[in-house]
């Protein structure tokens, strides 16, 4: 033979296709035409990339072992082929070892897809957990094929294109010279195998819809937006493949007394303006059911009260958030004549007949902050 690949890319006879993919990288940094546009090296560069494609190729490796070259006129290269491609993806190709090396045939069977469901659950149940039924729309294994694809009493049959490596080869010309790259076979679409008769009650893709109620535990402490992954409970993929996940979305409905914040909750009691004067004892609501609070005397608007561990439980953490109060005075705005003179008589002895005003600085008008911004403040 002419041509000695194994001289040209620098290796033993006995190199292992690792050694002979790191020589090729390497001599294809040094000689690309793009780094080093010599026309010597040009030529350089083509033979490295002809012996590459050879010994890179147990099947065409084999061949050249044996005294033929695949490259030379009228050789193996000449046969095979399936029309032009790209010229220039196809060098790209064997110099990023993209479609340098056999592939061999794909696997019918692939990973199914994920699946997100929402779960609408009560402000209890966000706080404390919940156990749900889920009924789930979702693709499983064919009982009748059991993910093969095929009808009853028949098996995948070896495609007669590519002899069941489910890729061809494809020599194409280029200003290198030929390149020779592999392509999935368009008579099996690369599965090395064709489904002639397939399942009549999956058609072939392995797979059937269905419904299917799973239990799941919602775990105390999830809110609003929350996201729980249920491994390998989503759709079945194709060819009988493995599962995907199921995501469940957590949403929480309203909840006429309490807001969240965080894991917080918070409420608002309105109480009488004797009661914030006096002092008095309420019972309020809590998740847990009635609680009695102590409402100290002077009790003002705004003040909060708060109910520690009374808010929802932590997320994957021990403890619970807290329940604040936040209390409202409510003036009277009808009162009796009885009652009336029992305020009056309270004011005066409170010095507040005529109770002079307290002011405090508010928040700066509109014509204001326009002034300062004009004077440069």
């Amino acid at each position: 033979m002419a041509n000695d690949y194994y001289a040209w890319l620098g290796v033993r006879r006995d190199a292992d296709a690792d050694e002979i993919k790191k020589a090729y990288r390497r001599l294809a940094r040094e000689l690309h035409p793009d780094v080093n546009p010599d026309p010597q090296t040009q030529e350089r560069f083509k033979d490295i990339t002809q012996a590459y494609e050879v010994l890179s190729d147990p099947e065409k490796r084999q061949m050249y072992d044996l005294g033929a070259d695949p490259f030379a006129p009228g050789g193996a290269a000449g046969a095979g082929g399936f029309g032009a491609g790209n010229p220039f993806s196809d060098i790209m190709d064997a110099f990023f070892g993209g479609g340098a090396g056999p592939r061999g045939p794909r696997s019918r069977a692939r990973r199914g897809r994920n699946a997100t469901i929402r779960v609408e659950l009560d402000l209890a149940e966000c706080a404390f957990g919940a156990t749900r039924d889920l009924v789930v729309d979702t693709a499983v294994v064919c009982p009748t094929c059991t993910g093969e694809g095929t009808a009853p009493g028949t098996h995948p049959t070896t495609c007669e294109v590519c002899n069941g490596r489910g890729e061809v080869n494809q020599v194409t010309r280029s200003f290198l010279g030929q390149v020779m790259t592999s392509r999935p076979c368009p008579g099996c679409g690369g599965f090395g195998t064709v489904i002639r008769r397939p399942c009549p009650e999956c058609d072939g893709d392995g797979r059937v819809r269905t419904r299917r109620t799973i239990k799941v535990r919602i775990p105390a402490g999830v809110e609003d937006g929350t996201h729980i992954q249920l491994a390998g409970e989503g759709e079945t993929g194709p060819g009988g493949g493995p599962p995907g996940d199921l995501f469940l979305e957590i949403v929480q409905r309203p909840h006429p007394i309490f807001e969240r914040q965080g894991d917080d909750l918070h409420c608002t009691v309105t109480i009488p303006m004797v009661a914030a004067a006096l002092g008095a004892t309420l019972t309020v609501e809590t998740l847990d059911g009635p609680a009695e609070i102590d409402v100290r005397p002077g009790t003002q608007s705004g003040q909060a009260i708060p109910l520690y561990g009374q808010g929802t439980a932590h997320l994957n953490a021990q403890g619970r958030g807290d329940l604040l109060l936040h209390m409202t005075v409510e003036t009277p705005t009808k009162l009796e004549p009885e009652q009336e003179a029992l305020l009056r008589e309270l004011a005066r002895l409170r010095d507040e007949e005529a109770p002079p005003g307290k002011f405090a600085p508010g928040q700066q008008g509109f014509f204001s902050r326009l002034r300062d911004a004009f004077n440069g403040r």
